[in-house]
């Protein structure tokens, strides 16, 4: 069974800085690209950053460049989003995926990006 589970999410004030997990478990990790999306109530889910675990390409949407960084570590089967100078507008239920490769994750649309998604954890950030 495909599982995967954010944490690290929380309360913080804007310029601070957060990490998230996404601790992940059956099926093969170096096969697939990780993603982390986030969602705001009432608005679509949008892509953040994407990693491959098999050479480490990184992908990252213009709003976080610079500010958050995406790693994995394949031998805890996790990928870590570091989220510096957080801003309010950041606020969200973040949630991470697992997609079949890194061009999937972040060019199809988050909707089409995986099928395998985890429960999501909130971050937010006050001004």
């Amino acid at each position: 069974e495909v599982k995967l589970v954010e944490s690290g999410g929380g309360l913080v004030q804007a310029g601070g800085s957060l990490r998230l997990s996404c601790a992940a478990s059956g099926f093969t990790f170096d096969d697939f690209a990780i993603g982390w999306f986030r969602q705001v109530p009432g608005k679509e889910r949008e892509g953040v950053s994407c990693i491959s675990n098999s050479d480490s390409s990184t992908y990252y949407a213009n709003s976080v460049k610079g500010r958050f960084t995406i790693s994995s570590d394949s031998a805890k089967n996790t990928v870590y989003l570091q989220m510096n100078n957080l801003k309010p507008e950041d606020t969200a239920v973040y949630y991470c995926a697992a997609a079949t490769s890194l061009l999937r994750c972040y060019a199809y649309g988050p909707l089409d990006a995986s099928d395998y998604w985890g429960q999501g954890t909130q971050v937010t950030v006050s001004s």
